[in-house]
């Protein structure tokens, strides 16, 4: 299958790696269309693929092409991708807020369309991703999205769009809150008077060790807490401290938050 990428950030950039490294296809049928030359460069000479500046060079062999740019881009690039398809291929856009009813309209009624929302640990096949599609995309292309994001990490197909802008909130917005999370850990330890270092390495293995745990265990998140909770002991003061500084409410609307943006972004494109 041959593939080509309209953006060559660094999403981009991550599936262009996930597939090379499964071999699902060579290098040479994979185009990107990229306007920064530097970044071309790096592509051409990093994973061996054709970089373009035109998009419509870039689109022209291709079978499925991978809409990765910023949502104040899409406008202008979607005119340019629209000219440029015909209607043996199939989009799949990464851009987030980009609704189908856009992206089809970009398309002038061309009606195989995938969205997909991924998130940054994709960088190094941890990532999720969740993608819906049209009833005019292929069973075969369907299988052959579905292996692309694979190697970027899990990934979960949802019949119903709307699970887009959710999972947009949840799971693509949501390293940074762990992110977030991680830092102050690490800044609490620093303040009790432990080096950076140790508490950095501390923190990412409690993190790490700790969804691991959920996942392998199968238990409710709930229940695994209460194991670590002793009657009057350390935990409970640290779990009394957060919920009287709001931390579950304040994740709650977080998501809430980033959902509604994710809403709004896709009613001004």
């Amino acid at each position: 299958m041959k593939l080509a990428f309209i953006g060559g950030g660094v999403m981009a950039e991550a599936i262009i790696g996930g597939v090379l490294a499964a071999k699902l296809t060579p290098p040479r049928d994979i185009s990107v269309g990229e306007p920064v030359e530097a970044r071309r460069e790096h592509l051409a000479w990093m994973h061996g693929v054709r970089a373009f500046s035109d998009n419509s060079d870039a689109i022209s062999e291709a079978d499925l092409v991978f809409l990765a740019v910023k949502p104040q881009a899409l406008s202008e690039v979607l005119i340019s991708v629209g000219n440029a398809m015909d209607s043996s291929q199939t989009l799949a856009s990464i851009v987030a807020g980009a609704t189908m009813d856009t992206l089809l309209g970009g398309l002038m009624g061309q009606g195989a369309v995938i969205r997909v929302m991924p998130n940054t640990p994709a960088q190094i096949g941890a990532g999720m991703s969740v993608w819906t599609a049209t009833n005019s995309v292929s069973q075969a292309m369907r299988d052959a999205t579905g292996d692309i994001l694979r190697t970027l990490g899990d990934e979960i197909y949802v019949p119903d769009e709307k699970l887009i802008d959710m999972s947009t909130a949840l799971s693509a917005s949501g390293p940074a809150y762990v992110f977030l999370f991680i830092e102050a850990l690490i800044d609490a330890g620093v303040y009790l008077g432990m080096a950076r270092d140790m508490a950095r390495r501390l923190a990412l293995q409690t993190v790490l060790g700790s969804a691991q745990l959920v996942e392998q265990t199968g238990r409710h998140p709930a229940e695994l807490k209460d194991m670590v909770t002793s009657p009057g002991g350390t935990t409970i003061a640290a779990l009394h401290a957060m919920e009287s500084g709001g931390f579950r409410a304040a994740v709650l609307d977080s998501v809430i938050a980033a959902y509604d943006k994710s809403q709004a972004l896709g009613r001004k494109q």
